[in-house]
């Protein structure tokens, strides 16, 4: 009997480890891990080990569990730091969706109707969960799923049961999109692809955090962030945003989880940015076309009760 009850046991553990989707290295290190190991290149000499050295040491004394990805046409540089490992998306799965939609529409050779485009700019610019939930259910995930395998995001897994909230993303696949949404590609249109950055360039000031901390004047910011609590991992807090100008062409993804507070992951995310800035835009002014909110706002997605 005791054999029987232990081998439940161990199933049942399985089981919920898998229902939460939480990656095995992220579940299995504690909160105060040893200083992560970024990985960088360029071909820009200097630069791989300059960003390398920076973003590590931003990320120093930094509780969490914290996923980085970085890339400049420019110059060729890539960082990445927990690449692969996925985090429930909160609200920056809205750029997908926005994706989604735009593909579809241009399969069937049609323009957004004006309902689509009330509801995508109020999804973007506000991070409206109503109208996410709205658009999520319109297209299903036949069509989702449809999107992700066009733009090669094999690694994201759309919510179950209306929750795009929890919609599986990685730094991977987000760079992915971004790099679509930034150049000329056969799965968005480049009318599509200036929509959507149009919108990310609108975001009311209330969500302007995050990746863009630091941006340097001359370079023109896109963003989309997103945040979540549940009872595991704490807060998920996260950010995506592209900039170009000043001789760039960049993009940056920053997810975290296992947050102690919202606040918390925001300046986490900020403190990478600017490093990330930084070293790729070096600029003898102080000021920034960027200054991050001090009161972040946005509604929760939904989530099942923990």
């Amino acid at each position: 009997m005791t054999h029987r009850m232990s081998r439940r046991a161990r199933v049942l553990c399985a089981s919920l480890g898998a229902g939460i989707l939480i990656p095995f290295a992220a579940a299995a290190t504690p909160a105060a891990a040893a200083a992560p190991t970024v990985s960088c290149t360029s071909g820009k000499t200097g630069l791989a080990a300059k960003l390398q050295k920076d973003i590590t040491a931003a990320l120093a004394g930094r509780r969490g569990t914290v996923a980085v990805g970085l890339y400049d046409r420019s110059t060729n540089t890539t960082c990445s730091l927990r690449a692969t490992s996925a985090y429930d998306s909160a609200s920056v799965v809205k750029v997908t969706v926005l994706a989604t939609l735009l593909w579809d529409a241009k399969k069937h050779n049609r323009y957004l109707t004006d309902r689509e485009n009330t509801l995508a700019t109020a999804m973007i610019t506000k991070s409206d969960n109503n109208a996410t939930s709205t658009l999520w259910r319109q297209l299903g995930l036949t069509k989702i799923k449809g999107f992700l395998t066009a733009a090669g995001m094999t690694q994201t897994k759309p919510g179950a049961n209306g929750y795009w909230g929890l919609t599986q993303i990685t730094v991977q696949d987000e760079q992915k999109l971004l790099k679509l949404i930034t150049a000329k590609n056969s799965v968005l249109s480049d009318n599509s692809r200036a929509y959507i950055l149009k919108l990310m360039g609108k975001v009311v000031s209330s969500q302007r955090w995050g990746t863009p901390a630091g941006a340097p004047s001359g370079v023109s910011v896109h963003v989309k962030n997103g945040w979540l609590q549940r009872a595991t991992h704490g807060w998920r807090v996260h950010s995506v945003g592209t900039f170009n100008g000043a001789g760039h062409d960049y993009m940056i993804t920053v997810l975290t989880q296992d947050n102690s507070t919202m606040d918390y992951g925001v300046t986490t995310i900020q403190n990478v940015a600017r490093a990330i800035h930084r070293d790729l835009v070096p600029t003898a002014s102080t000021t920034s076309a960027y200054v991050p909110t001090s009161t972040p706002k946005e509604a929760f997605p939904a989530a099942p009760a923990n």
